[in-house]
């Protein structure tokens, strides 16, 4: 990305009045998940939870998770704005307010929201604001969206504790939102397990090397 691009991306999320409208009908996407075959979405299997991690490009975040034993299904779309049921060229503009996210639908008897959470931080850089390394624009910020009140406790204990993690090696603070559940909007079908399709295409996911203390609870965050 040039540096124009990146002076003039925009980098403030709309408020309602001034987002794109969108649309009535979800736009159309993939039936299946193209590396497990299975329904994207759903029936989900029964016991099954969700969560809903933005943490810059959705193309290697989904990747990361698909790989994860005990996720069963993954995919990618937008969370986290006004625009009903948005297309990636309206998310792209910055009008909608969204950010890429991943849907994950695991199964709690084979992996830990914990883990989950040590996964999500560790995987990217969670400093950066309205950016992912080169890649720049409030689609690219950083979120996670849980579904009750324990896991948010959770996320935020686990921010807490990588955010002192972070400062003792010298680095910024963490700029990740923490949120109940939101709207998530499918992406368009050739974005749904794009570096399975294309497996040499573009991932610009990268963390910051350092471990996160995720699973130590409150004694990590308070110490």
């Amino acid at each position: 990305m040039s540096l124009l691009n990146m002076l003039t991306k925009k980098m403030t999320v709309p408020g309602p009045g001034e987002a794109l409208p969108g649309r009535a009908d979800p736009i159309l996407t993939a039936e299946t998940h193209a590396v497990s075959g299975v329904p994207l979405k759903g029936p989900y299997p029964e016991g099954s939870e969700q969560v809903v991690f933005a943490m810059g490009c959705f193309w290697g975040a989904e990747r990361l998770f698909w790989q994860t034993e005990g996720v069963l299904v993954t995919a990618v779309g937008y969370i986290g704005g006004e625009t009903p049921n948005p297309t990636y060229n309206e998310v792209c503009s910055g009008l909608t307010g969204h950010t890429e996210g991943v849907l994950i639908v695991y199964d709690p008897a084979k992996i830990s929201f914990d883990r989950l959470l040590q996964i999500f931080w560790e995987g990217h850089d969670p400093t950066q604001g309205m950016r992912q390394g080169n890649d720049v624009g409030t689609q690219y910020r950083s979120a996670i969206f849980v579904a009750d009140e324990e896991r948010r406790a959770k996320a935020e204990t686990s921010r807490t504790a990588y955010n002192k993690a972070l400062a003792a090696r010298g680095l910024g603070r963490i700029t990740t939102e923490i949120l109940g559940e939101r709207p998530f909007y499918f992406a368009e079908d050739y974005h749904q397990q794009y570096l399975h399709k294309v497996p040499n295409g573009y991932c610009g996911l990268g963390g910051t090397g350092v471990s996160c203390p995720v699973g130590t609870g409150v004694d990590a965050a308070a110490s």
